[in-house]
């Protein structure tokens, strides 16, 4: 009798993420006061374990990690990792936001990279969204490729959402007075070139974000499975009660 041949894992666009976890964490105050928020623990795990978890799931080898806020404190807790292998971005002396932490920390990333939000927490659709993003990855078209999530998915999000897609999945932005049925998760795959020409210091993401979508170069794909906004403190008991249903 035959044996059916073994499943091959799904190639993926980069052995490497980058984890955005520099930031102050205003929003999770008076929790943040003691602790930076990638240390919240949510369904007993901090925040950062539950996105480092997903990258040594999927087979992602090495995730670099910016940090500023209660450095030490984040860099003593990931030194007890074992995968993925971890590498840190320091940024103790300026907070330099989103696109300003990705450009610093782009000698220590392979072109492309994915990049994700330290407080990030999702359920899977039928493939992980490592494989699902870098099926999609086309880095001839692509600067960028953002996962999104429609409302139905969308956990403890209020808003109205982020984006448009169109047809062949490129981005545009929610036009002001309107609903966007996307919303974007903090997860992506980003090229070097979309970092290309950067600003120097601090600025968002978004800088670079508008300058793909004018180049028609920023797609999007949509997330088939769940995911968690953990922006508040009001968010984690809703978020554990959702978890530990699913």
């Amino acid at each position: 009798m035959n044996k059916p041949p073994a499943k091959l894992a799904p190639k993926l666009a980069s052995d490497t993420a980058m984890i955005l976890a520099a930031g102050l964490g205003k929003r999770m105050r008076p929790l943040t006061a003691t602790r930076p928020k990638p240390l919240i623990p949510v369904v007993g795990k901090p925040l950062v374990d539950h996105a480092l978890d997903k990258l040594a799931e999927a087979g992602i080898a090495r995730a670099v990690v910016n940090v500023h806020y209660m450095a030490d404190a984040l860099e003593a807790h990931l030194a007890q990792r074992k995968a993925p292998a971890i590498t840190i971005s320091d940024e103790r002396d300026a907070l330099l936001e989103t696109g300003g932490g990705m450009v610093k920390a782009q000698p220590l990333l392979p072109d492309p990279f994915f990049c994700l939000n330290s407080d990030n927490i999702w359920l899977d659709g039928p493939r992980d969204i490592f494989a699902e993003l870098s099926t999609a990855w086309d880095p001839e078209a692509m600067d960028a490729l953002l996962l999104m999530v429609r409302h139905t998915g969308a956990r403890n999000y209020v808003g109205k959402g982020d984006f448009y897609l169109d047809p062949l999945g490129r981005v545009s932005r929610r036009r002001a007075g309107r609903v966007a049925p996307f919303i974007y998760t903090g997860i992506q795959i980003v090229s070097h070139r979309l970092l290309r020409d950067a600003p120097a210091g601090a600025f968002s993401t978004n800088v670079l974000w508008n300058r793909a979508i004018e180049e028609g170069r920023l797609f999007g794909l949509v997330h088939t499975g769940e995911w968690f906004e953990v922006g508040e403190p009001s968010a984690i008991a809703r978020t554990e009660a959702w978890l530990t249903r699913a």
